[in-house]
């Protein structure tokens, strides 16, 4: 007899547990209880749609989670409680956080990748697929919808998923505030906000400082962020909307560790050597500018059209000798990147009745442009000053997408859901770097990448309180410039054209139940066969190459469970089980096979987030405790090395008041409550195992805010 595997276990437990649902839900119905109403999204379809009755996977993580007892810093804080998603903080502000679906992103050591990233519509991820989170003030959100699975692909070049962000809105009456918080690692930030509505036009305006040593050595940073939102209603049927972002930002970076320091409770907050000697840092400025155009010709047709411009400056000094132990063998290297993007989203959606199925549909197109100009330059060797040119190009890509997607109720009880997406990606370097000391020549060359990909889904609504689904899709990848960017670790490195873009299949099958009126589940597993997967081929030296593998597997179930009690009780629950593999032999540079079976580094087989929280209105109190657990992963191809599995609690408590037009809330927030040492996140396939990045220990946040509204 076969042995049950996990996925096949689950699978059978799930389908007893339908059934006990299903009687759940009669009796609910015979009491005339009131069900919760699932929240409205709109990444999934692009309209308005109950997130209960869409065929996909989609969580929406609501303001508070967002904002009470948050630092407001990085996109790791609110998506933890996401099935699915593995959103890792670095301890440290240089890189943005590791943040992956379904596997999909979790090689990416530098910004966010098979991942799309929005606000507002707006795209924060560039035509070759690299995203920027960091760019919009988590306090200025209202919520975040998190869509995993194959309707992403219908958002172009990714294949994990879609992370969109919402900005508040501005409120009836005019209010304005501010926000001081202090915490450990002599950490401080101030936010001031305003909104409200003035002669017919909706404003936000939101200002942000912070600052902090970090908990690691040579981790200090300071950020300055605004975001400002207008919304002019010009008639009640053509509307626009402006939306600025703008941050800067200087920090240092500490790089990881190897594993005897990582692991040693005196040095796991130190850097190595090389880290101090070459000042390992980052500083980066950016400023972005969406409008957003509405038009509704009536009720059954709309317009909507959406341009964005912006710019990008990044410096970063990068250690070329990781593993150097004096500043005599200390060498650097300076990356600058100057990058002008722009591009535009226009959409027609329509909705109506074919015969007595009612329907809705939207068709697109999209064009996006990135431009960077990027210098390399040696500025340290052997400890001394030096500036030598290395590399002096610009990097261009491209994308340009047509789609459609819309969806037909063919029976009052079933939904279908179908997309396709041609999309268009160019590469295109033009190297001005020819002559001279260190040149390898011209390098200029360029590749397209096009892929049509098409998705179906389901949904069967069983009962007002369950609905099962089901879809398929393909996926389509490309590499972005930093993958692309060298073919080698050497220092006569070439631009690396030659790359493939992976392509995924995607299959998906999922529940959606009320169990009680007051408790909704959600479950979904999946199964994803990737060919040609953009693996980490080689990280040494500062440098990172990268390859395609034959081909890669993923299985998985996603779990969540949300309920509200009496008495102010309220409970979360999810859990993500995903099993990763190389599904056949791979030999990267250095001749080593990855064999068959083994995991994909960077991505845990099990990840668990809890939360039980507690609210005393009359008083103003709330407080919630928290639980992760992230299983072992892996942090080579090879499965020679893993950091080790963790579970870390954190507990958040506060007060609010009204007082007249005041309003004034004070928390604290205690991170790791029993100061428990774990690895934080790990540096895939780092060619000088420097692979570990530790989590921090127990530290603190206290939080003051007042608003007045007039």
């Amino acid at each position: 007899m076969n042995q049950a595997t996990p996925l096949r276990s689950l699978t059978i437990a799930i389908a007893g547990a339908l059934s006990a649902m299903s009687g759940m839900n009669v009796y609910a119905e015979d009491s005339e209880k009131t069900l919760n109403i699932a929240p409205i999204v709109v990444t999934g379809t692009r309209t308005l749609q109950n997130s209960f009755d869409l065929p996909i996977a989609i969580d929406v993580v609501k303001q508070e989670d967002i904002q009470d007892g948050q630092l407001q810093m990085t996109l790791s804080e609110s998506l933890i409680r996401v099935p699915g998603i593995t959103a890792q903080n670095r301890t440290q502000q240089a890189q943005d956080p590791q943040i992956s679906s379904r596997g999909f992103g979790s090689r990416s050591a530098f910004g966010v990748r098979g991942v799309r990233v929005y606000v507002d519509g707006i795209p924060l991820t560039m035509p070759d697929g690299q995203g920027q989170p960091g760019v919009v003030d988590l306090s200025a959100i209202k919520s975040i919808e998190v869509m995993r699975g194959p309707f992403s692909a219908l958002y172009g070049n990714s294949s994990g998923g879609v992370i969109q962000l919402f900005t508040e809105d501005a409120p009836d009456t005019p209010e304005i505030g501010s926000t001081v918080m202090f915490g450990s690692y002599n950490t401080k930030r101030q936010v001031i906000n305003a909104a409200g509505i003035a002669d017919g036009v909706e404003y936000l305006l939101n200002a942000s400082n912070f600052e902090s040593d970090g908990y690691r050595d040579n981790s200090e940073s300071d950020k300055q962020q605004a975001t400002a939102k207008f919304k002019f209603n010009i008639s009640d049927d053509t509307k626009i909307t402006t939306l600025i972002n703008w941050f800067d930002q200087e920090a240092q970076d500490p790089i990881g560790l190897d594993r005897a320091r990582a692991f040693n409770s005196s040095t796991r907050d130190d850097v190595v050597p090389a880290a101090l000697n070459a000042n390992t840092s980052v500083s980066r400025s950016h400023t972005q500018v969406g409008f957003n155009f509405e038009h509704a010709f009536n009720e059954n047709n709309k317009l909507s059209f959406i341009p964005y411009v912006g710019t990008r400056k990044n410096a970063q000094i990068l250690t070329t000798s990781p593993t150097a132990t004096t500043l005599a063998t200390t060498n650097a290297r300076l990356s600058e990147i100057d990058r002008e993007f722009y591009g535009t989203d226009a959409r027609w959606d329509n909705s109506g009745n074919l015969g007595s199925m009612p329907y809705n549909v939207s068709f697109g197109i999209t064009y996006g442009k990135s431009s960077d100009d990027r210098l390399d330059t040696n500025v340290l060797g052997s400890g001394l000053p030096i500036s030598v040119l290395n590399r002096r190009e610009e990097n261009i890509s491209t994308n340009f997408d047509r789609y459609a997607q819309g969806k037909l109720a063919v029976l009052p009880s079933v939904d279908l859901h179908a997309g396709i997406r041609r999309t268009k990606v160019r590469l295109e370097v033009k190297d001005d770097f020819t002559s001279g000391v260190g040149s390898n020549g011209n390098n200029s060359g360029s590749v397209s990448y096009e892929k049509t990909t098409p998705v179906f889904g389901a949904t069967w609504k069983v009962s007002p309180s369950v609905n099962l689904y089901a879809n398929y899709g393909k996926g389509f990848e490309t590499p972005t410039f930093i993958e692309a960017a060298f073919n080698t670790t050497a220092a006569n490195a070439t631009p690396n054209l030659s790359l493939k873009p992976s392509k995924s299949e995607n299959f998906e099958i999922g529940a959606k139940t009320f169990l009680s009126d007051n408790t909704q589940a959600n479950l979904t597993l999946f199964h994803i066969k990737t060919n040609d997967e953009i693996v980490t081929n080689q990280t040494l030296a500062g440098r990172s190459t990268f390859a395609n593998a034959n081909s890669t597997k993923r299985t998985g179930a996603e779990f969540s469970l949300d309920s509200d009690f009496d008495y102010g009780i309220s409970t979360f629950f999810s859990y993500s089980l995903l099993n990763a593999k190389f599904d056949s032999d791979f030999t990267p540079t250095g001749g080593t096979i990855i064999q068959s079976g083994n995991r994909i580094p960077g991505t845990y087989r099990s990840q668990i987030y809890g939360e039980i929280a507690w609210q005393y209105e009359p008083v103003g109190f709330m407080m919630a405790l928290e639980g992760r657990h992230n299983s072992k992963v892996y942090v080579n191809d090879r499965n020679t090395d893993t950091a080790p599995s963790y579970t870390i609690f954190n507990l958040r408590a506060g007060f609010e008041q009204n007082l007249a037009h005041w309003n004034f809330k004070e928390y604290l927030r205690v991170e790791n409550m029993f100061d428990k040492e774990y690895i934080g996140s790990v540096r895939v396939n780092d060619g000088n195992a420097l692979f570990f990045e530790p989590g921090a220990d127990r530290n603190y946040l206290l939080g003051l805010s007042a608003a007045y509204k007039f």
